[in-house]
């Protein structure tokens, strides 16, 4: 797997950085455009470099002041066809699956901490339909709401923060989890209160049992356990780019479920719940938030040594 690199290069540092792309080991593809930069004036390098070399291009760049005085566009083709990408992909330590670019995982906390509309609506609808579930004891609709709630990705930008000493990140993100929680609980608890004055929601529906759904409601040791492994799953997805991964992140733990069960209680007025809601809701974002803190830092100073071993271990043929 390979990443496009596209410079934009101020004429003094120009000759530094093609002569660090040039290497045949390093990268494919080097195009250099003299000159064709305006803004800073100067030329644009592009090239296409192993998965597993960029964080360490991405340091050299950041040594000669590229980030501050010019332009890093970092991209991943979708096919790179051509002998040289095979053999990038060969000379390359370790595997491009197991690489992390850890400036794209900042870029990440910092894309998951902004104040979106569509965050706050996905949250909003989420809550709403883990609420639906509690009135009607649906475990179909408590995974719905899981899948659809966007919540994770800004508790890893919380832990990125954390992990990195970014606290402007930290506060960022933090502020949007409990901002947009606050708000998707009070309009789906205020949906709840105009249920319960027409009839269509009681008490007696909340608080009844719920063979389906009850355990969102019940915390225990396990919930913690589970939020645990969520979330350092959640994260090595996030770092390793495996998407793919956070479909089972999102339905292992039950932040969002929490967040319905408590609505629809504020709303019935339902004490024992709102309690128990509360501790659950607690629980799920302190076990993501430790798990993905633990991870990230042991990521930052292991992964490359257990990647050195593991490529010792299993050689590629």
């Amino acid at each position: 797997m390979l990443v496009h690199l596209r410079l934009t290069v101020p004429t003094a540092l120009s000759e530094e950085v093609v002569a660090l792309l040039e290497d045949h080991q390093r990268s494919a593809n080097l195009t250099v455009t003299v000159g064709a930069c305006r803004s800073p004036a100067g030329d644009l390098v592009e090239c296409d470099v192993a998965r597993e070399l960029v964080g360490e291009l991405l340091a050299r760049l950041k040594d000669l002041g590229l980030d501050e005085v010019g332009g890093i566009v970092v991209t991943t083709p979708t096919a790179t066809p051509f002998a040289a990408a095979r053999r990038l992909e060969r000379s390359a330590p370790g595997d491009p699956d197991d690489a992390v670019i850890w400036e794209s995982v900042i870029e990440q906390g910092y894309a998951a901490s902004r104040p979106t509309v569509s965050f706050h609506v996905f949250l909003v609808l989420a809550t709403l339909l883990a609420a639906i579930a509690v009135v009607t004891d649906s475990s179909v609709l408590v995974i719905g709401a899981m899948v659809v709630g966007p919540e994770f990705t800004t508790v890893a930008a919380i832990a990125t923060g954390l992990v990195f000493g970014h606290a402007g990140l930290t506060v960022r993100a933090l502020r949007l989890l409990v901002l947009s929680f606050v708000l998707a609980i009070a309009t789906v608890a205020l949906l709840s209160l105009l249920a319960a004055a027409t009839g269509l929601v009681t008490t007696d529906m909340v608080t009844r049992p719920r063979p389906q759904t009850g355990f969102i409601w019940h915390p225990d040791r396990w919930s913690f356990i589970v939020a645990l492994i969520a979330g350092a799953a959640g994260v090595l997805a996030l770092t390793t780019a495996r998407a793919n991964a956070m479909v089972g992140v999102f339905i292992s733990v039950t932040t969002v479920p929490a967040a319905g069960n408590l609505a629809v209680a504020l709303g019935t007025w339902a004490p024992s719940e709102v309690r128990g809601s509360l501790a659950q809701l607690g629980l799920n974002v302190a076990g993501m938030l430790v798990a993905g803190v633990v991870v990230l830092v042991l990521q930052r100073l292991l992964w490359n040594r257990v990647l050195k071993a593991s490529q010792r271990l299993f050689s590629r043929p």
